[in-house]
């Protein structure tokens, strides 16, 4: 009886491990981390960014806190780095700061059902919307999803 109630353990401890495991993406407290898993064109991606941020400006205003941009994907992080300064925002992405108001941004992109999911988080908020790519972009295929984060700095 005992060796079974040990064999039934196992399986607990391993999914339990497994939860532990994923707790260990975060790259932040509340910021997930930026990964872009899904097939982008230059395109998509600008037109991915440039909708986000024109939907971050509402939560997180250009000119009051310089960008800490994370992440290092060849085709989003520079599109999202471009789409951050049309929209006036100070951006660092590997470099100091002195220390004044500076605002983490991470982000992700992930297939799902034949669109992709995209997220962007800050400590402040985290947007997402799914999106459908073509061979010209990319168009919003669900409404925005907003969380805002605590009381302090969310709007």
């Amino acid at each position: 009886m005992r060796a079974i109630r040990t064999l039934f353990r196992l399986p607990a401890a391993l999914v339990l491990l497994a939860l532990l495991a994923a707790c260990q993406t975060i790259s932040g407290p509340g910021l997930i981390r930026s990964e872009v898993t899904a097939e982008l064109t230059p395109e998509s991606a600008t037109a991915i960014a440039g909708d986000m941020i024109g939907r971050l400006a509402e939560h997180v205003g250009p000119g009051t806190t310089t960008i800490e941009l994370r992440g290092d994907d060849d085709l989003f992080g520079p599109a999202l780095e471009a789409a951050l300064r049309e929209w006036g925002y100070a951006v660092v992405t590997n470099q100091a700061t002195d220390g004044g108001a500076v605002t983490p941004l991470a982000y992700s992109i992930d297939p799902f059902e034949g669109d992709v999911l995209v997220r962007l988080s800050t400590l402040q908020v985290e947007l997402t919307r799914m999106y459908t790519l073509s061979a010209t972009g990319a168009t919003p295929a669900s409404p925005f999803s907003v969380m805002q984060r605590g009381s302090e700095g969310a709007s």
